[in-house]
């Protein structure tokens, strides 16, 4: 936690993955982000993974750092107090963040009406305004027919919500691009940010498009071979998994180095009539020439064996390892000071992150626990919405909030 962004108020209405991860980014940069959900949780308060008490460690994991205001939206007094705490008066405040269609109750027309110069990034399925979600988006670009073994015609579906999660990036830089903007010219504005848009611009900013258009066709499957270079998984005379990759000159020759093989590729170098030594598309177009190679190096040693000799050469590479070891690596979870054991409303302590970002002249703050559902409703009420505590009881009295 960072406080880049102390003092700005920000207002999350949302659900699912890629606009809490925007709020939770502005959170861990030191925003105060409060969110509102429907009473007894919106729909994603109960998403997996679950802990065993049934809390969902997918919802404390999105929100932390958040406060939590649990209002009625099905009524028009519950979605009244929405709208003004998406509009609250502040310089540092009117900024919201939500998944909500773009016509209703919480569109920016209405909002703007409340306040000029509101901030409203909207995270949307597809740009025509129709239900779209990371997968069904992914699906529609090809990418699940060019992933998985080259031998298998099925689709597979990759396990990481990656048009959510940049999203809620760009959709984190978007919010604070547009303030700085309000600061210079007063104006507010609506920030329409579709998962489609996001994939399909990321297609073509990474050339998938283009080499689509001028060949005619997709790009095939080829399992775990890297793309236009030299990278794959290889297997060690002790059964170990290495992912070895060689991408830029220094990192071929070291591999080259290390494994041996320098006479044989120079000899199938001649045998080709080609250098592997500065073009890795070769190294790619040639890779079934050269993984037979590389396999029968590998076979020969240990992981105990490669990996110090891979170190101390300066050999790209890394140990394929599942999710429990993982947790035992310290540049990843154990030691890194990115991590910290919280206690979670769930009852439960485990390591919890930090901003991802380390900011070398500023301290690391200490990381705050996801709120329980509604912790915050009277604080937000009062502070934010300036009701009495006579009024407040009459919204808990009438189920309005809870």
């Amino acid at each position: 936690m960072y406080d880049l962004l102390k003092g700005l108020r920000v207002v999350e209405g949302a659900a699912f993955v890629a606009a809490p991860t925007c709020a939770l980014y502005l959170a861990q940069f030191g925003a105060e982000v409060i969110r509102f959900d429907n009473i007894g949780g919106g729909p994603d308060f109960r998403r997996w993974p679950l802990a065993d008490n049934g809390a969902s460690l997918y919802w404390e994991g999105l929100n932390k750092g958040k406060k939590s205001i649990a209002i009625d939206l099905a009524r028009p007094e519950g979605r009244e107090i929405a709208q003004r705490l998406a509009a609250a008066p502040g310089e540092d405040g009117g900024l919201f963040v939500t998944n909500f269609p773009v016509d209703g109750f919480l569109s920016y027309e209405t909002l703007a009406k409340l306040r000029a110069d509101l901030i409203c990034v909207r995270v949307m399925g597809w740009g025509d305004g129709s239900q779209g979600m990371d997968y069904t988006i992914n699906a529609a670009l090809g990418l699940p027919q060019m992933t998985g073994p080259a031998d298998d015609p099925r689709p597979v579906n990759h396990v990481l919500a990656a048009w959510d999660l940049l999203t809620g990036a760009y959709c984190a830089f978007s919010l604070v691009s547009a303030l700085l903007a309000r600061h210079r010219t007063g104006q507010g504005r609506e920030i329409r940010a579709p998962l489609s848009d996001i994939a399909a611009a990321t297609m073509a900013n990474l050339g998938f498009t283009a080499e689509t258009k001028l060949q005619g066709h997709q790009r095939p499957r080829m399992g775990n071979d890297i793309f236009g270079a030299f990278g794959r998984d290889f297997r060690t005379a002790d059964g170990k998994t290495l992912m070895l990759l060689a991408i830029t000159p220094k990192q071929w020759s070291k591999a080259l180095d290390v494994l041996g093989l320098k006479g044989d590729v120079a000899a199938l170098e001649a045998e080709l009539g080609v250098s592997f030594a500065t073009d890795e598309g070769l190294r790619f177009t040639h890779r079934a020439r050269l993984y037979p190679l590389f396999e029968q190096a590998f076979a020969r040693k240990t992981l105990a064996e490669l990996a110090p000799a891979f170190d101390a050469g300066g050999v790209t590479w890394g140990t394929y390892q599942p999710l429990e070891a993982a947790l035992d690596d310290p540049r990843l979870f154990k030691g890194n000071p990115l991590f910290e054991d919280v206690a979670q409303p769930s009852g439960l302590t485990y390591p919890v992150p930090g901003a991802p970002a380390t900011i070398p002249q500023d301290q690391r703050l200490p990381v705050t626990p996801a709120p329980r559902l509604g912790q915050h409703t009277d604080e937000v009420l009062a502070e934010v919405l300036k009701l009495s505590s006579s009024e407040i009881a009459r919204l808990h009295d009438a189920g309005v909030v809870a």
